[in-house]
């Protein structure tokens, strides 16, 4: 998003946590073990969004109401401490908070949460991202594949970078920008189901996305660079990778080096296209409750509308980018994730019983760079459970730990 909004955004989120703070809470915290007065809530749908607009955009709709009943979940933001829902539960709503602790912290608490199962729950990421004008537009609605941890590598500081380098990121353990990482964490890469993802992009292009006329003269400046063609037309529903990254980043430098990462950690498969803080965070937590048996990973998918260009236009400076340039694509983007998503909730819902309450088959693998949860990963340098799942095992009937292991 644009930095201004940025800001407009944080103080509105200020106003609603002080608001939260001084009344009284619509449900209330409860030991782990009582029964909550809702009982066990099965959405069908779940949406993620990060912060107020995302959400908001929710609220007061003619297909479903989501205030309808209201969840305080411990361990969830102390900002958004409550989960919405229908009044039937099968469509939910959590606001994570933005960046990637956050969004860890606040899924993790969802997905271990006893009041809820989500063992055949639809989950759907919806929030705005920065653009690559090589892919996609300001107000464009796109679906991820891969999700992929840009920024968790070794930094030289710009103005130290070694003179045979292209950028001064190299991924952990290598010794140069287009080395394979060879120290991993478990969180680079994550890959959803394509054939889910697919159907969501189906959906979604049925909409009739929102525009704005900023947006339509800024996006233009764009065709002045054959390479950024994508970037002139009009939003449309793509289907290309997601970037994660807290750094909030802006430039031409820094977006060719991170759609190379994308490209080198998915071994050549995945498309930068957009750009966010919180997505491999918020896929870690679900996969540790896939791994639980509590979420079902093939259920995912992701959509971000481009709110802002992650670099600036031929002739325009990357501080005008990204401090002042009058974009035009934040209030577009933010309508087009209702305007698009609710096709795909009301997609997923209307389809419940023929295709969607058995699950859609993944013919492609699923989940992260360790396989954690079974098969080999078609990106990095393959599985380090032998194609199997983790199981969680008890050690013995006088100990409540649990160990990992292969089956």
């Amino acid at each position: 998003m644009h930095l201004s909004t940025f800001v407009a955004s944080q103080v509105l989120t200020f106003v609603l946590f002080v608001s939260n703070a001084l009344g009284k809470p619509i449900t209330s915290l409860e030991p782990r073990g009582k029964k909550h007065e809702h009982g066990c809530i099965k959405p069908k749908v779940f949406l993620i969004d990060m912060f107020p607009p995302e959400g908001e955009v929710w609220y007061g709709i003619p297909e479903f109401n989501l205030l309808a009943r209201n969840i305080t979940v411990p361990g969830l933001s102390p900002l958004f401490p409550d989960v919405h829902c229908t009044a039937n539960g099968e469509v939910c709503q959590i606001i994570t908070g933005e960046s990637e602790i956050n969004a860890a912290s606040s899924i993790t608490a969802l997905t271990f949460s006893p009041l809820f199962d989500f063992k055949s729950t639809y989950f759907m990421i919806a929030g705005i991202a920065g653009v690559n004008p090589e892919v996609a537009t300001l107000g464009s609605v796109t679906f991820a594949r891969y999700a992929v941890q840009v920024a968790l590598q070794y930094e030289f500081d710009a103005r130290e970078i070694p003179s045979n380098y292209s950028t001064g990121y190299i991924p952990l353990g290598a010794t140069a920008p287009s080395q394979y990482p060879e120290s991993i964490y478990g969180t680079e890469v994550f890959e959803v189901n394509e054939p889910l993802r697919q159907l969501a992009i189906g959906f979604a292009k049925t909409a009739q996305l929102n525009d704005s006329s900023e947006a339509v003269a800024y996006r233009a400046n764009y065709a002045k660079n054959s390479a950024y063609i994508a970037g002139s037309q009009a939003p449309s529903v793509v289907g290309c990778d997601v970037a994660t990254s807290d750094v909030y980043f802006s430039g031409t430098l820094l977006g060719e080096a991170f759609g190379n990462t994308t490209k080198l950690f998915t071994n050549g498969t995945g498309v930068y296209c957009t750009t966010a803080q919180e997505d491999n965070a918020t896929l870690e937590a679900l996969l540790r409750g896939a791994i639980s048996n509590l979420t079902d990973f093939s259920r995912i998918i992701v959509m971000r509308t481009a709110s802002d260009f992650d670099r600036p236009y031929p002739g325009e400076s990357p501080e005008d980018n990204l401090f002042y340039a009058p974009q035009g694509g934040f209030e577009p983007a933010v309508a087009n994730i209702y305007l698009a998503g609710i096709k795909v909730v009301e997609g997923i819902l209307n389809g419940w019983d023929a295709t969607f309450a058995k699950g859609i088959n993944a013919t492609n693998y699923i989940g992260d760079i360790f396989g954690s949860l079974g098969g080999k990963p078609d990106f990095g340098p393959g599985s380090v459970f032998n194609d199997n799942p983790i199981k969680l095992k008890k050690r013995s009937a006088r100990s409540k730990k649990v160990r990992l292991a292969s089956r």
